[in-house]
């Protein structure tokens, strides 16, 4: 697993994809992932360091997390199908991991609420960036 993190939101019209880059961290490989406008609110809300009056559907995750007394380890891509990833929340609860299976958008709104690191799977790093390494300037 390789650590990144989130470099750049793209938000653009509710109708049509939204736009997340990881980096590597200390790296230099970057890729697009495309997301959700809810998703991608969430997150540059998040980043923004934005309130809402009432809690959003990330951050009852958030809270659900620290109520169940757990902590998010980590997020980890774990792979990519058909243009589509597949990602995982790591969570610790008193030493015992516990793995559950996300989407990336949500994986990564609830990463950066909790201030969790991210990881991506170096065969999915890789294939994403074999052709362009730097698809984020």
């Amino acid at each position: 697993m390789v650590e990144v993190q989130l470099s750049k939101i793209v938000i653009t019209r509710p109708t049509e994809n939204q736009v997340i880059f990881l980096r590597e961290k200390g790296g230099r490989r970057s890729f697009p992932i495309l997301i959700g406008f809810v998703e991608a609110l969430a997150i540059h809300r998040r980043v923004m360091e934005e309130d809402t009056k009432r809690p959003m559907t990330h951050d009852l995750l958030a809270s659900l997390v620290k109520a169940l007394d757990c902590r998010l380890d980590h997020v980890e891509v774990t792979s990519l199908h058909n243009n589509t990833f597949f990602a995982k929340l790591v969570l610790d609860k008193q030493g015992t991991s516990i793995e559950v299976d996300s989407r990336p958008s949500d994986a990564i709104a609830l990463a950066v609420r909790l201030d969790a690191p991210i990881y991506v799977a170096e065969d999915v790093l890789q294939e994403v960036t074999r052709d362009n390494p730097t698809l984020d300037t």
